[in-house]
C-alpha cells in the first residue's frame, strides 16, 4: 500500500514539470554541469545548486520527489558533473549513490618520490616541494606503519582515483593500504624462510625492479642479487649509484661512482643492501625478491634490446662486457646504467 501511495503521489508531479523530470534526448551539444555538494549541506542547499546551473526548473517538485523517495536525507558529499538535460530521476541516483567526479593519477613501478611529487601534488592541489618534503619525512612512515626511513618505496604503484581536494593524508593512507594488501601470509612466512626482513624485502626488490626490463629476467637478476648477498659480494648496483648522485646520469660513468663513494646507498663502496628502497616495485619485483631463481649468476650486463647477459664468473663477465659494448656501438648509443 505504501508503494502505491508513493507512486500516486509521484505521478502528479512528473505530469506537472513533464520533461524536466522524465528526460530529454541529450543534444550532441550538450554540456557537461559541475556541481559541488559540500559536507553536511541540507537539500534545500543542494536543490538550490542545482537550480542555478539550470538542471532543475521546479525546485520545490523535485524537493518533494526526492522526499517521497527517501532521497532527501541520502545525498553524499562531493564534486559531480551532469549533463544538460539529465531528468530528476538520474539527478538523484547520482547523488544518492556518491558518484562523485575523480581524479585519476597513475603511479609507475620503479617511481621515487621526486617523481611522484608532481602528480601527487596536482591530485591535492598543493605545493610540489611541499608534498615532496612531506613524502621524506620519517614521522610519515612511522605514522601510516612502514619501516622507512622514508615512505620511498612504500607508495604501492598503481592507478588511483581521488575526488577532487582530496587531503594528502588521504592519498598517502591509500597507496600505503594497497601496498599492505601484498602483505599476506604466503609473503610473509617465505620473507622469513630467507632471513629476511619486510625492509630488506623492498629495498632489494626496488633494485630489481631498477634494473629489470623485461619481467621475465626479474627472478634470474633477483638470484644474482641474492648470490652475491649470500658471499658477502657487494650488489654493485648502477641504480643505487643514481640514487645517491640524485639525478639521473644518461651513461654512469667511474667518476660518478667516486663522487659518491662516502654515500650510504652506493653499493660497490658498502656492503649489503642499502638503508631503504630507491623506488617503488611492483607486486612482480617484489614476488620475484621472494622467489629467485636458483642460478650460480654474479654477474650481468645490459644490452641494447633491453636484456641482459649473465654470467658465472668474472672472465665470462668481462666476456659478455665486451659484446654488449659492440651491440651498443652498433646502435650508437650506451648503456645507461
Amino acid at each position: 500500500m505504501r508503494t502505491l501511495r508513493q507512486l500516486l503521489f509521484v505521478l502528479p508531479i512528473l505530469l506537472v514539470v513533464g520533461p524536466s523530470a522524465c528526460g530529454t534526448p541529450e543534444s550532441p551539444d550538450s554540456e557537461v554541469v559541475e556541481v559541488t555538494v559540500p559536507p553536511a549541506a541540507s537539500f534545500r542547499q543542494v536543490t538550490d545548486s542545482l537550480e542555478a546551473r539550470g538542471l532543475v526548473a521546479y525546485p520545490r517538485f523535485f524537493r518533494l520527489l526526492a522526499r517521497v523517495r527517501g532521497d532527501d536525507r541520502r545525498v553524499h558529499a562531493g564534486t559531480y558533473r551532469f549533463e544538460e538535460g539529465s531528468n530528476w530521476l538520474e539527478l538523484l541516483d547520482t547523488l544518492v549513490e556518491g558518484r562523485v567526479e575523480t581524479l585519476a593519477v597513475t603511479i609507475p613501478e620503479g617511481f621515487t618520490l621526486e617523481q611522484m611529487a608532481p602528480r601527487l601534488a596536482h591530485i591535492v592541489e598543493g605545493d610540489e616541494e611541499v608534498v615532496l618534503a612531506r613524502l621524506h619525512e620519517e614521522s610519515a612512515a612511522e605514522r601510516l606503519g612502514v619501516p622507512g626511513p622514508s615512505l620511498e618505496g612504500y607508495l604501492f604503484p598503481d592507478t588511483y582515483r581521488f575526488a577532487p581536494s582530496v587531503s594528502l593524508d588521504a592519498v598517502l593512507s591509500t597507496l600505503v593500504g594497497r601496498y599492505r594488501l601484498l602483505w599476506n601470509e604466503e609473503r610473509e612466512v617465505r620473507a622469513e624462510e630467507l632471513g629476511m626482513s619486510e625492509a630488506e624485502v623492498v629495498t632489494l626488490a626496488s633494485i630489481i625492479e631498477a634494473e629489470a626490463r623485461r619481467g621475465t629476467e626479474m627472478r634470474i637478476i633477483s638470484s644474482v642479487f641474492h648470490n652475491r648477498l649470500r658471499i658477502g659480494m657487494p650488489l654493485q648496483a648502477d641504480p643505487t649509484i643514481q640514487y645517491a648522485l640524485g639525478e639521473r646520469q644518461q651513461r654512469l660513468l667511474y667518476s660518478h661512482i667516486d663522487s659518491v663513494a662516502d654515500h650510504p646507498y652506493n653499493t660497490y663502496t658498502h656492503p649489503g643492501l642499502p638503508p631503504g628502497p630507491i623506488g617503488a616495485p611492483g607486486e612482480a619485483a617484489l614476488d620475484a625478491t621472494l622467489d629467485p631463481a636458483e642460478t650460480e649468476y654474479l654477474y650481468f650486463v645490459a644490452r641494447p634490446d633491453g636484456s641482459h647477459i649473465f654470467s658465472r664468473t668474472l672472465a665470462e663477465h668481462n666476456r659478455a662486457r665486451v659484446e654488449s659494448r659492440r651491440e651498443w656501438d652498433r646502435m650508437g648509443s650506451s648503456p645507461g646504467g
